[in-house]
C-alpha cells in the first residue's frame, strides 16, 4: 500500500475534526488548537484540520494521525479564499502536511487562475502531494478532479458568492451525494455539520469522511447558540 492510500484508508469512514482559531479567541494560539488536536483524537478522530503554518507544524508535533493544512486569504470581495498562494503551499508542504486543501471554486486566484487550474499547476509542481480542493459546486468539484485533485470537500457550499444562499441552512448533503456518485475520488463532507446525527447523515450520503470544527472547536460559536435558543423560548 502506497503513502496516499495509507493516509485515506485511516481517514475513510471517519471523523476529521477542524481545529482552528482566530482573534479574538482565546484559544488562538499553536499550543492551544494542539490541545483541541490531543483531545479530538481522545474522542476518537481520525483526522485533523488545521489554518496557519505555526499552527500546522504545532498539531504536526502533536499528533499521530493524518493533518490537513490550510492557510486562509481573501478575495477581493471579501469573501474567504483557502491556501490561494504558491508560497503558502510551499510552507506547508516543507511541514510535511500530510494533505493540503486549496481553493477548488472558479474564483480567480494568485496567477489569474481558477481553482482547476490552480490545483492543475500545484500538481505539477508537486506530483507526490495530496491535494484536497474545497469546492461549493458540484462542477467545480468534477473540474478539480480532472485537473489533479487527490479529494474534494464541500467546505465552501454556502461561503462563495453564488452559494451564500445555502449558508442559513444545514449541510449540503445532495451535494456530498452527487459528488460521491459521480467523482472517482474520496470525498469528504463539511460545512454546518453541526450535530451527531448529521455526521451519520453525511456518511449515508457517500462522505468518504466528515469533517466537523464548529461545533467541536469553537465554544464561542456553541454558546451562542444555545444564547439564542434560550432568548426564543423566554
Amino acid at each position: 500500500m502506497s503513502l496516499s492510500d495509507s493516509i485515506f484508508a485511516s481517514l475513510k469512514g471517519g471523523l476529521v475534526v477542524s481545529c482552528q482559531a482566530e482573534p479574538p479567541s482565546p484559544f488562538d494560539s499553536p499550543e492551544r488548537v494542539a490541545d483541541f488536536a490531543r483531545c479530538a483524537l481522545m474522542g476518537g478522530a481520525v483526522g485533523i484540520r488545521t489554518c496557519g503554518i505555526s499552527k500546522t507544524k504545532a498539531i504536526l508535533d502533536a499528533v499521530g494521525v493524518p493533518v490537513i493544512g490550510l492557510t486562509k486569504g481573501r478575495f477581493p470581495d471579501g469573501t474567504v479564499c483557502i491556501t490561494g498562494s504558491y508560497s503558502d503551499v510551499d510552507a506547508l508542504v516543507s511541514l510535511g502536511v500530510h494533505i493540503v486543501a486549496v481553493d477548488g471554486t472558479f474564483r480567480l486566484r494568485e496567477g489569474g487562475l481558477t481553482g482547476p487550474e490552480y490545483i492543475a499547476e500545484l500538481r505539477r509542481r508537486y506530483p507526490g502531494q495530496l491535494l484536497m480542493a474545497d469546492i461549493s459546486t458540484f462542477s467545480e468539484a468534477e473540474a478539480c478532479a480532472a485537473a489533479g485533485a487527490s479529494c474534494v470537500s464541500t467546505t465552501l457550499a454556502g461561503y462563495t458568492p453564488d452559494t451564500l444562499s445555502q449558508s442559513e441552512g444545514g449541510p449540503s448533503l445532495e451535494l456530498v451525494r452527487e459528488c460521491s456518485s459521480a467523482l472517482g475520488c474520496p470525498v469528504f463532507a463539511e460545512g454546518r455539520y453541526n450535530t451527531p446525527a448529521e455526521a451519520a447523515e453525511g456518511i449515508r450520503h457517500g462522505a468518504f469522511a466528515v469533517v466537523v470544527g464548529s461545533a467541536i472547536t469553537r465554544p464561542h460559536l456553541i454558546t451562542s447558540w444555545f444564547v439564542k435558543a434560550i432568548s426564543k423560548g423566554v
